[in-house]
């Protein structure tokens, strides 16, 4: 089969809809297909060769308290056509299929069938800000999708809402392999002490400001440990600085952006892994990384998060804000060995279930269904309104 795989964003910058795509990408090629990304990028996509096609100059644009690295220039009807009159794909997946500009178009151009994955939640959409004309131009566009997958629960409640319709639920994968892959801990870190880890972007739904509070506390009962701040971002993580400066707070170590090969290092450095987002996941992809490492997790109890932590079994769930019991929950890990070594075993079946490699054969399955669908013309039309659920 020859797939078409777009994102609306940055393939030059981490993020979970590009790791995603990139996945695919190549569980598919793995599997025989032939399979291109397409996607703006400030920067070459230097491991993918041909498979990877730019289209669009990406720029930074505030969304829904984050900020999205996509193109917004009009006028890329003339590359989308030359690509897709040349590759002749079978299939075309969109990643986020009503974020302007590139997957925007593609959408409304139709060169070939069309399916989509919502990964979205939580927060106005961006659309929003702009008159009812941009909705009923996005309904129209929608409508043009031949089959529509949101990543989870959450995820299908907030599209919904605004473009009802029959979903199904495929969730976010990771490779297993290689955050179980046995690596070596960093070495300067693994002095004895406790090391706490964050791992996310620098923004503020992601409650790092929260962790500092509870690191404070938990510093206070347990001298000797350390937090290790992984992601990028530049605003907030000085912000953070300074304030760790401001109230002499010792050993935290902020590591900057890592990229992905270097994550399961850090993971194994860790003792425990704090996830304290205040709201907004769809998805708690990198609560499954710290499982399949064998890691106990911290984490805000929010729907995202509770799809895939279990409290009390794999790691401990806590309200979201409330830094007084984040810090509870991480003294009563990091005081009992036994405990962070039966949670973080707990956790690594369940990370198996959301291997990438059954994940990429349940999509492979989904296209081909799709695909039948359009070739069947008695075939029953989805009422609008009904969201399957389908896992």
């Amino acid at each position: 089969m020859k797939i078409a795989l777009v994102s609306p964003y940055d393939f030059g910058y981490p993020g979970g809809v590009v790791n995603h795509i990139s996945c695919l990408e190549q569980q598919f090629t793995r599997l025989g297909h032939d399979v291109k990304i397409i996607a703006p990028a400030s920067k070459a996509a230097y491991t993918l060769g041909d498979r990877f096609i730019r289209i669009g100059t990406p720029r930074p644009v505030p969304v829904s308290g984050s900020i999205a690295r996509i193109t917004v220039s009009v006028r890329l009807e003339s590359q989308i056509k030359e690509v897709f009159e040349r590759e002749k794909f079978d299939i075309c997946h969109l990643h986020e299929p009503l974020m302007p500009t590139l997957c925007t178009t593609v959408l409304r151009l139709k060169y070939t069938p069309m399916v989509g994955t919502f990964h979205a939640s939580g927060g106005k959409p961006w659309y929003t800000m702009f008159s009812p004309i941009m909705k009923w131009y996005l309904d129209r566009w929608f409508r043009k999708l031949d089959g529509r997958i949101a990543v989870s629960k959450i995820a299908l409640g907030y599209v919904n809402t605004y473009f009802p319709a029959d979903y199904t639920i495929i969730p976010n994968g990771i490779d297993t392999h290689h955050f179980n892959s046995r690596v070596l801990p960093i070495d300067k870190f693994k002095d004895g002490k406790l090391n706490l880890l964050f791992v996310g972007r620098f923004e503020k739904r992601k409650g790092f400001d929260y962790l500092l509070k509870a690191y404070r506390l938990v510093k206070q009962e347990v001298p000797d440990c350390r937090l290790i701040a992984v992601g990028p971002g530049v605003r907030l993580r000085n912000k953070y600085e300074k304030q760790v400066s401001k109230n002499g707070l010792k050993d935290v170590i902020f590591t900057g952006y890592a990229p992905y090969s270097d994550l399961p290092r850090y993971y194994t450095t860790a003792d425990i892994v704090c996830f304290p987002a205040t709201g907004r996941e769809s998805f708690g992809i990198v609560l499954l990384e710290a499982m399949a490492a064998g890691k106990p997790i911290v984490a805000s109890a929010i729907d995202g998060y509770a799809s895939v932590l279990t409290d009390g079994v794999d790691g401990i769930a806590v309200p979201p804000r409330d830094s007084v019991k984040l810090a509870d929950a991480i003294l009563k890990l990091g005081t009992d060995e036994q405990l962070r070594q039966q949670m973080g075993s707990r956790g690594k079946p369940k990370a198996m279930q959301y291997d990438w490699s059954l994940l990429a054969k349940r999509m492979l399955d989904f296209y081909a269904e799709t695909l039948d669908r359009i070739k069947r013309p008695e075939a029953d039309t989805p009422q609008i309104g009904a969201t399957s659920g389908k896992h």
